[in-house]
């Protein structure tokens, strides 16, 4: 058995068939030279039977373990691992044929620690989900700080497409939060230790989100309480970005506030609002080219916003 370059680790949670659509999408890879690990973190509906499918396609191990949490789920993982550089995806991500492909050679042309790349909708989701990917990119609605060329601050690989070298994880030994941000934890610690973390922006995978805006709203809020932990373990990366979403909530009361003072005042506020969503449309059109998706990037920027918002203010007020 040829000795992998790669060691892609992959936690999941009571999610097979997403399983199965990541594993069929790593079958066809251009390039080849790469191991899979599978760590099950505690599911009561195990993607084991998948898995045994795809053993005369992959080379594969599978790992359960009690629940403890994506961080620690991929730490086992890591300890597991062959390869010279670990590769760890999200159980809902799809990966293009040529992901591998781009990635060796850009580490062939100039070798670098760890990198990340940024994550797109694929034709086959939901137009929820495609406008759900869209406000998850939109500089309109995070400032691009997930994997674009034009992002805000320094870069850091999140994991639904994260990167390192061994001797990356010797020194750091991986994610140190269970969960919640633990993929931005990791990013800040290996940037301070020095390593040249990249962003290739041609590495990209599809990347499902939730099928529902609750389930959106619920995902974007740990994402909001994530960023304040991040805030209290590395003090000064809680940027003017990240109080974004928290701004734009409190600021939704401003029309109301300001209206027993001054009408044009509160109607020059809430049309802030209108054109702030009316230029989230038209970018969501550009992008996607469907109206419907556009018109779907409205309700989904709104939970986004409100959902990260709100999560990040209870945290910060929070004793914990």
């Amino acid at each position: 058995m040829q000795h992998p370059k790669y060691s892609v680790i992959v936690p999941v949670y009571n999610r097979p068939e997403e399983v199965n659509e990541l594993l069929h999408s790593l079958t066809v890879q251009q390039y080849r030279n790469f191991e899979v690990i599978i760590v099950e973190d505690g599911s009561t509906n195990p993607c084991r039977d998948i898995v045994d499918n795809y053993r005369d396609k992959l080379q594969l191990e599978y790992i359960f373990k009690q629940n403890s949490g994506p961080g620690p789920s991929r730490n086992v993982g890591y300890a597991q691992a062959k390869g010279d550089y670990f590769v760890v995806f999200d159980s809902d991500c799809i990966i293009p044929p040529d992901y591998f492909k781009i990635v060796d050679d850009a580490l062939s042309r100039q070798p670098f620690d760890a990198w990340g790349g940024p994550d797109r909708a694929h034709e086959n989701f939901t137009p929820l989900q495609r406008a759900m990917a869209f406000t998850m990119s939109s500089v309109l609605t995070t400032g691009g700080i997930r994997g674009k060329k034009n992002s805000v601050g320094s870069f850091q690989p999140r994991s639904f497409n994260m990167g390192i070298s061994r001797n990356v994880y010797d020194k750091t030994q991986g994610f140190s939060f269970s969960r919640l941000a633990e993929d931005i934890e990791l990013s800040i610690r290996m940037r301070k230790l020095g390593f040249n973390v990249v962003l290739l922006a041609e590495a990209f995978v599809f990347h499902k989100r939730r099928t529902t805006l609750r389930q959106f709203y619920h995902q974007v809020s740990s994402f909001g309480k994530g960023r304040v932990q991040v805030g209290k373990a590395h003090p000064g990366e809680v940027k003017l970005t990240h109080w974004f979403p928290a701004l734009f909530l409190v600021g939704m009361f401003s029309p109301l506030i300001v209206l027993p003072f001054s009408l044009p005042l509160a109607i020059a506020a809430l049309a802030g609002y209108v054109l702030y969503f009316l230029a989230i449309f038209l970018d969501a059109y550009r992008v996607n080219n469907s109206l419907y998706v556009a018109a779907l990037s409205i309700p989904a920027a709104f939970i986004q916003l409100t959902g990260y918002g709100s999560g990040f203010l209870k945290q910060i007020f929070s004793k914990a």
